[in-house]
């Protein structure tokens, strides 16, 4: 079994500042600097012959609707039961062309989403196709049968009666604690943008929202997993902002650990590793 990786260079939807497109190659800079090795914490070297192939960065057009098309058939293509899939984005509204890949495979995924913003808009800033409105989308297409998010800390009225229309089980960062109440069951896709982090450990973001979470507490909640895992994307890290690629590094350790838990199918870490 293999993890695969796709890059996914789109930010015509951010809604701040752009610069997320260039994300991937930074990832992929960090995830194989002569830094760090690639060692995940449960014993898994994701540096062995096979164990991760890259495939490349999906080629799209400038315009919304044939990128999205674009996306979601590439991801469609690269989809296989024996090699789960990491897409590396971009800004979030490419989650819901990933998603609509992803459903042409898999018609009852469950989605686990780290953010600081539940992005359940029904439109933004006049668009519907936002950074901000991907989940109103996924959720309207009934392209998930459970989405629970996980970090949230800034949200509107609105998007609070979004998500008790569709159901959407919210865990914000001051009751992060009932996390460990939730049971999940497969198949699982992690969306993780980047900023649930807290700014201090991502600053490479382009919205800052201060009281998120350590790096180490969210790789904690990826390794308490116990459920199988196909597929999974980064969004939102945004390197014009970053220092010292110190965010990159950060979504490369997510990456990371992402796949050890993919590799573990739902089981957990061998035994006898620290």
């Amino acid at each position: 079994m293999r993890v695969k990786l796709l890059g996914v260079p789109f930010d015509a939807n951010s809604s701040y500042i752009r610069g997320s497109a260039q994300a991937p190659p930074r990832i992929r800079e960090a995830l194989f600097s002569d830094s760090t090795n690639m060692w995940t914490e449960d014993g898994v070297d994701l540096g062995a012959s096979g164990a991760i192939m890259d495939c490349g960065d999906v080629e799209l057009p400038s315009k919304v609707a044939p990128a999205f098309a674009a996306i979601e058939n590439a991801v469609a293509e690269a989809v296989d039961p024996e090699s789960p899939l990491i897409c590396l984005g971009g800004d979030h509204s490419v989650t819901y062309p990933i998603v609509r890949g992803f459903h042409r495979h898999y018609s009852d995924l469950t989605i686990l989403h780290f953010d600081a913003h539940p992005d359940l808009n029904d439109e933004f800033q006049g668009s519907r196709f936002s950074h901000a409105c991907q989940f109103a989308r996924i959720m309207e297409e009934k392209l998930a049968r459970r989405l629970v998010q996980v970090g949230i800390r800034t949200m509107s009225g609105h998007q609070m009666e979004q998500a008790k229309r569709f159901g959407v089980e919210v865990i914000s960062m001051r009751h992060l604690a009932r996390f460990a109440q939730l049971k999940f069951e497969g198949p699982l896709f992690i969306s993780f943008d980047i900023d649930v982090l807290d700014p201090a450990f991502a600053p490479g973001i382009s919205h800052y929202e201060p009281g998120g979470m350590s790096v180490r507490k969210a790789l904690n909640i990826i390794q308490s997993l116990r459920v199988p895992i196909v597929g999974a994307d980064i969004v939102e890290y945004n390197p014009v902002r970053d220092r010292d690629l110190q965010t990159g590094m950060a979504a490369a350790k997510v990456l990371k650990e992402i796949a050890a838990a993919m590799l573990r199918r739902g089981n957990p870490p061998a035994a006898g590793w620290i």
